[in-house]
């Protein structure tokens, strides 16, 4: 065995929150870096890894003392940064920018604290690993990853070592972990046998992790001496103290020709991608919140001079950190959630004051002129693509006859909608904005008769129509009894859509070991089914349904200018161990089924397995008896979990387990528990059918829009220097968009991400109007770029990677 080694990797698995607040993760950390230091000044050659810049800040802040230590043993080479994250977050739920930030705050720190960046990733203990990382973690300098989950009976690879790969061609050198990320306090000859048995030609150096772990406590002295006493016996291979680092270096030059994999790491506890809605919903909007203000942050600067925000990174470090893989996931103790809607909170009360200074600081520069009893609606959008959108404004004064202009003096249909509030005194209309890309239009409401006719759409209680849809909702059931396509002559479902099914879950927090959710027990009822709006703009119908003692109402919109149907729900959900899933069957033959990652998308079987999903789901297929391609894409603003069972897609709408209730652990009939989802909650989709497939629907832009919504101001008339209507940057192709426009993190630059999102090559030239700028670019399939702006004219424009270096 002694040409065979084993590279000993001391490691303690932290979870700063699970079936414990942070507090004590906080302490938990501590007393870890404690250890490991301790058992350093024992053992000379001992060395430790750790992830999580988190941790490191909260040492650094709490005792600096301990931290010049552990800089002192990184720079001796014997303390191993891995990660190179903010924190371990989960792998699925959080959005593409979401991950570059986990980089961006983490790398910086680590080379900021102690000069150096991160090369090896790690996420042991992540419940599956998307199809994008390789990219993700390449462009934040990072060539290595490190995961044990899915294991082997949960996904079947072609070896614990190879190259993984994402679509546009990224690749970095994987590790499947052995069996364990850790082992317990004593003797580690059995964890250490087992990682031997591994050991088969032509790899003959693997990684051998140890260390108490999840609550901390990293390796003790018996796990130490143990491997001294193990490293001189004949039957046991090489056993020495190493970093992944080190082992990575080692094997990569050992000219293996590792297999390639080009596909997602999945599946492990598909309960985590619908557990706990709330934190998921929390999680969208703090996304979606930071980076449209950072946006007009940004414009705002160039334009009027007001002083970009300096507290976007404490923001993002709440949202980052409560993307710890058993937060996101939904699978910690309640009060953890307490401690989440907090961080959440903050992280949104930063990005909303942020936003409303630089959109105030926008509208309050236009020049406006005073007009006779009128009102100007400055409506802001935060894409890079022009785009016609329905918008809502909540009014203090309306009058009985009011019309609407856009900045050109043409008329806009216009229709008084139910206020939120419910007093006198307050009003809401609704009307179709058609907007200049990253950029805003001024609308002017006007208290006198409308000169233009603007029919209403054809609606009544149970059907809307525009001059592509027409909508029907089953008196009998409340659910969809049709979606018609008029202009194709085709029925877009196959039987009722939109049916609420309630579904027997006695599973886990985790759901371990399940693999599908597939026993339905029953079906909301309807209660009441009422035409609410009608108008030129939009009509909608809300439904009421009723489960046990729970109760859901959908209301369904269409707008008289889209060909899509956009519902609202509400859920008050009282059920225990149970399942909540919104089903659409689609008529379509030949399908396939795309389903929306972080910065990217897959395509996936219909075997009916639960998926982990982002904004958007999309099924393609041929229309029967036709050789048309047409599908239907369903777009969400807080879901994550999904399934599609032949031609049937399921949207899992909430779960019940038991708070933090893990298998083996069998909750008592005589006892009481909390459960998870109680009660009140909103969400909303759309349903977008759409010819041919999902790239010509342009279903991402739209799924962006649903999700990071036009900003709306009632300004009032005033002089100013800027135009009624104007973009500050726009992008000259259908199929690259810009993500995120920021302050560069080292000076006043402007950062600007895009990406390609069709799978195409393709050039494109980024229209930077605000700074006189034209970027072009050749993007590759799926591909992520970063460019750095500098405000002087004299300097170029650079590409970097996405911690904004130049490579």
């Amino acid at each position: 065995m002694k040409d065979k080694k084993l590279s000993m990797i001391g490691h303690a698995h932290i979870d700063p929150v699970w079936l414990w607040q942070w507090q004590e993760g906080f302490q938990e950390v501590k007393a870890t870096f404690r250890s490991a230091l301790d058992r350093m000044k024992e053992y000379p050659d001992f060395k430790f890894i750790s992830s999580s810049a988190a941790f490191y800040e909260w040492v650094e802040k709490n005792d600096p003392e301990m931290f010049k230590e552990i800089k002192k043993r990184i720079d001796e080479g014997r303390w191993a940064i891995v990660g190179g994250w903010w924190i371990e977050p989960d792998c699925n739920i959080p959005c593409g920018e979401s991950f570059i930030r986990q980089a961006l705050y983490g790398q910086r720190y680590f080379k900021g604290k102690f000069g150096k960046t991160v090369k090896v990733g790690f996420n042991p203990d992540s419940f599956g690993h998307n199809g994008m990382l390789p990219q993700l973690l390449k462009i934040s300098g990072i060539d290595y990853y490190v995961f044990m989950r899915p294991m082997p009976n949960e996904k079947g690879l072609p070896s614990r070592i190879f190259w993984w790969e994402s679509d546009d061609g990224s690749r970095v050198l994987a590790y499947r972990i052995p069996y364990e990320y850790l082992t317990w306090k004593g003797n580690v000859e059995g964890h250490v046998r087992r990682c031997a048995a591994e050991l088969k030609e032509p790899y003959t150096h693997m990684m051998c992790f140890y260390g108490v772990g999840n609550h901390g406590g990293g390796p003790t002295k018996e796990n130490i001496e143990s491997i001294y006493e193990l490293s001189k016996r004949e039957d046991m291979p090489e056993l020495v103290f190493s970093t992944p680092e080190e082992f990575f270096a080692r094997i990569e030059d050992s000219g293996i020709d590792f297999p390639v994999v080009h596909d997602e790491l999945q599946y492990h506890s598909v309960g985590c991608y619908s557990a706990h809605s709330g934190v998921k919903r929390w999680n969208r909007e703090a996304e979606n919140s930071l980076i449209k203000a950072e946006k007009f942050s940004a414009f705002a600067n160039i334009a009027t001079g007001q002083p970009y925000p300096d507290d976007f990174d404490k923001a993002w470090k709440d949202v980052l950190f409560c993307q710890f893989h058993d937060i996101l996931a939904g699978t910690s103790l309640e009060e953890a959630y307490e401690d989440a809607r907090n961080m959440y909170g903050e992280a949104m009360a930063i990005a909303g004051r942020n936003l409303n200074h630089a959109v105030q600081s926008i509208s309050w520069r236009i020049g406006i002129p005073v007009q006779e009893d009128m009102k100007p609606i400055v409506v802001f959008n935060p894409h890079s693509w022009s785009c016609k959108v329905p918008v809502e404004v909540e009014l203090g004064q309306l009058s009985s006859e009011f019309c609407l202009l856009d900045d050109e003096g043409n008329e806009v249909p216009a229709q008084r909608i139910k206020p939120h509030a419910a007093s006198n005194g307050r009003y809401r209309i609704s009307f179709m904005a058609d907007l200049p890309s990253m950029g805003y239009r001024t609308y002017r409401l006007f208290a006198k008769k409308s000169k233009a006719l603007f029919n209403d759409m054809k609606a009544n209680t149970y059907r809307i129509e525009n001059s592509r849809l027409r909508l029907e909702i089953d008196p009998e059931t409340g659910y969809i009894g049709s979606l018609y396509d008029k202009a194709r002559g085709f029925e877009i479902f196959k039987g009722h859509a939109a049916v609420p099914v309630v579904i027997e879950d006695h599973s886990d927090t985790w759901s371990h070991n399940v693999v599908r959710y597939d026993k339905e027990i029953g079906k909301f009822k309807v209660d009441s089914i009422k035409l609410v709006e009608h108008g030129p703009v939009m009509s909608s119908i809300s439904v009421k349904y009723s489960y046990g003692r729970s109760t859901l109402v959908q209301n369904f919109t269409m707008y008289s200018q889209l060909d899509e149907v956009d519902v609202k729900v509400t859920v008050d959900w009282r059920e225990r161990f149970k399942l909540l899933k919104i089903r659409f069957p689609f008529n379509l033959i030949f399908r396939q089924n795309t389903f929306e990652i972080p910065y990217g998308c897959i395509t996936r079987c219909d075997d009916g397995r639960e998926q982990p999903g982002q904004s958007w789901v999309d099924v393609t297929g041929i229309m029967p008896g036709a050789s048309n391609r047409y599908g239907v894409s369903i777009i969400n603003d807080g879901k994550y979990s999904f399934d599609i069972s032949n031609n049937v897609l399921g949207m899992t709408v909430l779960r019940s387990p038991v708070y933090a209730n893990h298998d083996p652990y069998k909750p008592c009939a005589d006892e009481d528990y909390s459960f998870i989802d109680q009660g009140l909650q909103h969400f909303s989709y759309k349903i977008l059918p759409h010819d041919g497939g999902w790239e010509e629907a342009g279903t991402v832009k739209k799924a962006a829009l649903f999700n990071q919504k036009p900003v709306v101001i009632i300004e009032t008339y005033h002089e100013g220097t800027l135009p009624q209507r104007h973009s500050f940057l726009a992008v000259d192709v259908d199929n690259v968009i810009v993500e995120v426009v920021k302050r560069a993190e080292d000076d006043d630059d402007i950062v600007i991400r895009c990406r390609e999102v069709h799978g195409l090559t393709t050039k494109a030239t980024i229209l930077f109007s605000s700074l006189k700028r034209d970027i072009k670019a050749e993007f590759r399939p799926y591909e992520i770029k970063t460019f750095k702006v500098p405000r002087d004219l004299s300097q170029p424009v650079v590409e970097t990677n996405a911690l904004e270096c130049v490579e």
